[in-house]
């Protein structure tokens, strides 16, 4: 036979062989694998061991539950004229006076503000005001705007402009807002901000500094009762485009004027007015510093206490 007929059936050979091995390396593995009598009994033995029960807990009544829970106390929430109080005490408290005034006042030498008023002293720290009238309430003119959702505008307190530069638009917000105790005293002044919030701050401490005293009376002849509901006389004010004019009404009429100028007659204290205004009075704040303004040419008459 020659060389290469041996070598093939050598070759046939060793695949049989590998064939046979295979054959019964599958039958060992089959024999291993556990029978289903098997599993099932596994099974039955699993079932049969019964499981810990859980501890039976006691139902506890309800004074016993009371007893080992102790309810805790709520603390009564105090009202916002207080925290608003206490804020302003703490400010109080970090302020270095600058001024003659403000040292006077710090060391109480000065405690009405209707004297510093009348005497023509410029307040320079809104501290002062602060101190001496801790009743001051604040309100925001809406002199913003954003487009509303059924067209129109939909008014807002902060007023945002965009300024561009290499960066990109940079954004800073204005506020303008008016504080008064509603006995007489008013302030109105303007504050801007890369924050709303420093914006509304820069804004009030700013009418604190423009605060004046509002002289008040019956001016009407048709109630002569002599109480201070409205003004002792006619008066006149301008603002940019914006002029008002302010009579003096009789008990009862109430304030015949625009919703931001409520705001400032409200805080001075008066109840009863007329007004007419002229001019482009959708620009809110030459409205309100026009009203500030015939509130402070009230001065310029003398009037009998």
């Amino acid at each position: 036979m020659p060389e290469n007929k041996v070598k093939k059936e050598k070759k046939k050979v060793v695949k049989k062989k590998e064939k046979v091995e295979k054959k019964e390396k599958v039958q060992e593995v089959k024999q291993e694998v556990k029978p289903e009598e098997k599993v099932q009994e596994k099974k039955e033995e699993v079932k049969t061991e019964e499981a810990p029960k859980p501890e039976e807990k006691k139902i506890e009544t309800e004074e016993e539950i009371a007893e080992e829970v102790p309810i805790p106390v709520l603390e009564e929430e105090k009202p916002v004229e207080e925290i608003v109080e206490a804020k302003v005490e703490e400010e109080l408290s970090k302020w270095i006076p600058r001024t003659s005034l403000g040292k006077a006042v710090a060391k109480g030498e000065v405690t009405d503000i209707n004297k510093v008023l009348d005497e023509g002293v410029k307040i320079k720290e809104f501290q002062i005001v602060d101190k001496l009238v801790p009743s001051l309430e604040s309100e925001l003119t809406l002199i913003g705007g954003r487009p509303g959702k059924g067209g129109g505008i939909e008014r807002t307190a902060l007023r945002i402009s965009a300024k561009m530069h290499r960066s990109g638009r940079r954004y800073t917000s204005t506020a303008f807002a008016i504080v008064g105790n509603r006995d007489g005293l008013v302030g109105v002044g303007k504050g801007s901000g890369l924050e709303s919030r420093s914006a509304i701050e820069k804004a009030t401490e700013k009418a604190k500094l423009n605060i004046i005293k509002v002289p008040r009376g019956c001016g009407s002849w048709e109630c002569e009762c002599g109480q201070s509901h409205s003004i002792p006389f006619k008066t006149e004010g301008k603002g940019g485009s914006v002029r008002i004019r302010l009579l003096p009404a009789p008990k009862g009429i109430g304030l015949v004027v625009d919703d931001e100028s409520k705001k400032v007659m409200q805080l001075a204290g008066i109840r009863d007015v007329w007004g007419r205004s002229i001019g482009d009075t959708a620009t809110r704040i030459n409205l309100i510093r026009a009203t500030f303004n015939a509130l402070k040419n009230l001065h310029k008459y003398r009037t009998s206490k």
